[in-house]
């Protein structure tokens, strides 16, 4: 084959533009009318939240790079500059689709529902106002602290991400000489305050900004107020730890916390009608320029929507809430352990319930002949049940060793909580690893056993959060492997010490072994396309932007290998280029669920190998993170992995395709049916629980002479 450039700018699409393009397909939710009304304010929440982290770390990285006068451009060719100026143009038209989405699709059919979000205090009635004022009096005035500016009272420190309200005052009887003062609007106090509802049973919200705008002369009681607007800045966090130098890491990074609400301002959020002086006054005060404030033509900060999304009184204008289901394969009340030994079990969440997850490590806590139970903690929930089965554990004598990783970005100090919580109970405790984060998914159990010592291991793509296992799709493996097992003792001998293999069973580990192995797995497909032989590679996961993977995939596809990528987020990819991409295709599904899991399907001759993991093709995960990746070698398991893969290639509903332009169109359903892969899954975990109980209810009831024959007409059925 003529050896090609396949490293060239052009081949590739940066980084930041194309989570822009995900955050869009984002939005397009919102947008879309065949969704519930309050499934798409939920999606608009999203987008606005998206987008402030988005802010706070990815562009503050590329400002922290132009104040260094860095240059090097990434794999697309552009600069930090050129970057900033290109999110920068994308970012004010997304904000301004996001407003047009609110201010004239969602508000009006809200409205329509008998949902009244007032706009500005200058709408109510006077009803209304009557009623906001004594909620002021009662509710806001006691918690608020206005801030004045002058010689003697510096220009207050603003948090990141607050919300505050500016005003220009002048002093009663003393003249034109304007002054600035500030409210925060306090976060302790719900942002949506109902007001008495309306002719029609029809509700009337308003937000607590609008109630604070309409009452802040009570706050300066000495001035007149010439103008008040809200404003919401956010910062750079994005922590930056020595920790070389960090004697305590726990200790090292709850300072950099403190740090991240002051960090330089990056974007200034405010109204659209701001006074001119007022503006003038933030901008200098917060060193913010001109291109990166943003006028809006709305309330600030979308994410409200999501507590709206919590109203009670309109279930039926949201999708019915999924139950998870049970797993097939375990029966609630038996040993976990014995249904593992029975053979490898797949969860796919949240079609099916975390509870088997939270049962394993339960189960484990206070099983006499377990000896010690090993995991990895990246985000957790709130009120974790893992944690507390850890901690219980540790209490009934066990060997506990826990890697809770502190790096965890913004769930650091949650972490940081639980990590004094477990070492309180008697757990030994890592604090991750110098100058890499453990974002992999693993929980060994050691059990004694008549036959000896057996090794139980659950392997995820997803975290240990209980909470989150409802909403992202991921799949875990539990398994007693003797292979996995011997594999799993040694990443946690590793992790914990200095203690590294030489070679592995069968799993694979980030950051030294797991690029070559995926590289290797590419090539064997090329090579085997090179031959003439039918190559076939399918993967899915978040995000691709490594250059070194997909250089390596346009050289597998340019030797004629058919390569399906379902990717949801990022890709630095572009298919359809001339001799290099043609056999690539990428597609987004965007849906009710957020999609997570991480597959890899090789082809290989027809000896078919799937893996999982916990790591994406980017270079953090592969060079910068403690990952791995883990066989599915069982042949009923390989078939339902597959089957996931297939259902997603034909989702004609949620997906969309990357074009060769780089938008991405929803697939062209003409003569295909309509096939929505997130709902398909709900339906058939649900379809899959009622065959379980069915064969339980016959089993009860059917005398045990016909067991034997009724069982073997079932094997037939499945197996035609």
């Amino acid at each position: 084959m003529e050896r090609k450039d396949f490293s060239k700018p052009e081949y590739y699409k940066n980084r930041e533009l194309s989570w822009l393009l995900f955050n869009t397909r984002v939005l397009e939710e919102a947008r879309d009318k065949a969704i519930p009304l309050f499934e798409r304010i939920k999606f608009l929440s999203i987008t606005s939240s998206n987008l402030d982290e988005f802010f706070m770390v990815r562009v503050a990285s590329l400002k922290d790079m132009v104040n260094a006068e860095y240059e090097k451009a990434d794999i697309a060719g552009m600069t930090p500059m050129e970057q900033l100026d290109a999110i920068n143009k994308e970012t004010h038209e997304f904000v301004n689709m996001q407003y047009t989405t609110y201010n004239r699709s969602l508000l009006p059919a809200l409205k329509g529902e008998k949902l009244n979000l007032i706009r500005s205090h200058e709408e109510l009635t006077e009803e209304q106002k009557n009623f906001v004022d004594v909620f002021f009096m009662e509710n806001v005035y006691p918690v608020v602290t206005p801030m004045a500016v002058d010689s003697s009272r510096p220009f207050p420190l603003i948090r990141n991400k607050s919300l505050n309200i500016g005003a220009l005052l002048t002093k009663k009887g003393e003249g034109e000489e304007l002054e600035f003062a500030t409210v925060q609007v306090p976060a302790v106090i719900p942002r949506i305050v109902p007001l008495p509802d309306g002719t029609e049973g029809e509700k009337n919200v308003i937000l607590l900004e609008e109630v604070i705008e309409r009452n802040i002369d009570k706050l300066f009681l000495s001035y007149n107020v010439i103008c008040a607007h809200p404003y919401r800045v956010m910062r750079n966090a994005d922590l930056s730890i020595e920790e070389d130098e960090a004697e305590d890491l726990l200790k090292e990074i709850e300072k950099q916390l403190k740090k991240r609400q002051w960090g330089e301002a990056i974007r200034l959020e405010v109204e659209e009608t701001i006074d001119k002086r007022l503006l003038k006054i933030l901008k200098k005060e917060l060193l913010i320029k001109e291109e990166d404030i943003f006028k809006i033509a709305g309330p600030l900060d979308l994410t409200f929507l999501m507590k709206l999304y919590g109203m009670e009184g309109f279930d039926r204008l949201k999708y019915p809430k999924y139950k998870p289901q049970q797993v097939p394969e375990i029966q609630e009340g038996e040993s976990i352990f014995k249904q593992i030994r029975e053979g490898d079990i797949l969860l796919h969440h949240p079609y099916q319930t975390f509870d088997p997850v939270v049962d394993f490590i339960k189960q484990a806590s206070r099983d006499k002949d377990v000896l010690a139970i090993k995991q990895t903690l990246y985000r957790v929930s709130g009120n974790s049940p893992i944690i507390a089965a850890l901690a219980q554990a540790a209490e009934n004598g066990k060997q506990v060793s826990v890697l809770v990783e502190l790096k965890a970005r913004f769930d650091e100090e949650n972490n940081i909580v639980w990590a004094r919580m477990l070492e309180k109970a008697g757990c030994h405790v890592i604090y991750g690893l110098v100058g890499l984060k453990t974002h992999s998914k693993i929980t060994l159990v050691v059990r004694k056993e008549e036959d000896g010592i057996r090794r139980y291991v659950h392997l995820g793509t997803g975290n240990y959060n209980d909470a989150t296992a409802k909403l992202y799709t991921d799949l875990g493996l539990l398994t007693c492997s003797e292979r996995i097992g011997a594999d799993a003792t040694a990443v946690f001998n590793m992790l914990s010490g200095y203690s590294e293999p030489k070679s592995w069973n069968a799993l694979s580990l980030a950051p030294i072994w797991l690029r070559d192995k995926f590289v290797s797995l590419i090539k064997r497909e090329r090579d085997n396309a090179l031959q003439g032989k039918k190559a076939h590679i399918i993967a899915k996961m978040n995000s691709l932007c490594d250059k070194g993977i997909i250089e390596t995939l346009y050289e597998a596809a340019a030797a004629g290998v058919k390569i399906e990528l379902i990717i949801r987020g990022i890709c630095c990819l572009k298919v359809g280029i001339p001799g290099v991409s043609e056999n690539i295709t990428v597609r987004s599904i965007v849906g009710n669920f957020l999609e997570h899991s991480r597959i890899y399907y090789f082809y290989d001759n027809g000896n078919e190998e799937i893996y999982m993991s916990s790591a994406d093709w980017m270079s953090r995960n592969l060079d910068r993170r403690v990952e791995i990746l883990f066989p599915i070698e069982d042949e009923k398991l390989k078939k339902q992995v597959m089957h996931i893969l297939e259902v997603q290639l034909s989702d004609t509903v949620k997906a969309r395709l990357l074009m060769e332009d780089g938008t991405y169109e929803r697939v062209d359903k003409r003569g295909k049916a309509l096939l929505n892969s997130q709902e398909y899954f709900c339906q058939e975990a649900v379809k899959a629980k009622k065959e379980q109980e069915r064969k339980e209810t016959e089993r009860i009831f059917i005398p045990e002479e016909s067991i034997e024959e009724k069982e073997t007409e079932d094997d037939e059925s499945m197996h035609i």
